[in-house]
């Protein structure tokens, strides 16, 4: 299981096309850009080639627009005088990355296959277009946060029609990739208001966390590996540490903390390709969520700034 598992997050670059469709389904660019997945993968891989972090980046791009308004390549919208967008709101900014990425394949593509893009790796039904706005406050509203309780994560997940497996099996996506500091670090010093650090949290990981994002505030933008013994491999290492109570985000531990999720999550810590399987079917459920074809939305050609037409 490669960082090639990431070319279907490249959302923007599953939306465009000059045909029209009531539906979205798996041969929607065949007959207008066969090389298409070719393209997206070879971008992906370049550029994982050049950092090896881009692959988390990715995901995280994709679980951050899909759960804002729906997949809909929405955060990729930069501000305008009139659009106070995604990429800045709490969550989002100096956080998500990998738009370059995007716009790199995206002109790549339009070269080879003028207005049409698109490209999974594993098998997603094709045809999105793209939004014509974004909401600052639609992130805030909608988008799970490291802090929160499961409770809260699942009432998120549930709204977008996404189940408890689905939480689970895409948690698993913190087996690459970093987090800031100040997105864990109340674990390490005042785990809720208490003066001392998080009980359930390893205390050989405690340590070192604490030494690398020591408390003081100049420490908040300091990387830790979400999984520190294959931080660059996806694979199930995520579930065993968070058996191991090593779980980096409080978001993660929570799910040894609910019966039913622990289950999940030492099931996966014993069989990584019942993982494999479940986690493209759960990208491919959270890629469905809102999703516009036919007439609704538009064709961007430029990822980043609605198509000039369409602005009144």
């Amino acid at each position: 299981m490669e960082h090639r598992f990431c070319v279907v997050t490249l959302f923007c670059l599953l939306f465009l096309s000059p045909l029209v469709s009531c539906q979205l389904n798996y041969r929607f660019y065949d007959a207008t850009c066969p090389n298409l997945t070719r393209i997206v993968q070879s971008g992906v891989w370049s550029a994982i080639a050049n950092d090896s972090r881009i692959a988390a980046s990715l995901l995280r791009l994709h679980f951050h627009d899909c759960f804002v308004n729906g997949c809909d390549a929405s955060l990729l919208l930069d501000d305008t005088g009139s659009l106070n967008g995604e990429k800045n709101a709490p969550g989002n900014k100096n956080s998500v990355r990998g738009f370059e990425v995007i716009d790199t394949i995206k002109s790549t593509v339009e070269e080879a296959c003028p207005s049409t893009s698109g490209g999974p790796y594993w098998p997603v039904p094709l045809g999105r277009r793209d939004s014509t706005t974004a909401s600052e406050n639609a992130v805030i509203e909608q988008l799970p946060s490291p802090f929160e309780p499961l409770e809260n994560i699942t009432a998120k997940f549930t709204a977008k029609g996404l189940d408890i497996k689905d939480l689970v099996v895409l948690s698993g996506a913190h087996t690459i990739g970093f987090a800031q500091c100040f997105t864990f670090k109340t674990r390490l010093f005042n785990f809720g208001g208490s003066g001392k650090p998080d009980p359930t949290l390893d205390a050989s990981l405690l340590q070192n966390l604490q030494s690398l994002c020591p408390n003081q505030a100049d420490s908040n933008t300091q990387l830790a590996p979400l999984d520190p013994v294959t931080s660059t491999k996806f694979d199930n290492i995520y579930f065993k540490n968070l058996v191991n109570s090593s779980g980096l985000l409080q978001s993660d531990q929570v799910l040894m903390g609910n019966n039913r999720t622990a289950s999940m999550v030492l099931g996966y810590s014993k069989l990584p390709f019942l993982f494999y399987r479940d986690f493209g079917v759960s990208m491919v459920n959270m890629a469905n969520i809102g999703v516009l074809t036919g007439s609704n939305g538009e064709i961007r050609k430029n990822c980043r700034v609605v198509n000039k037409k369409t602005i009144a």
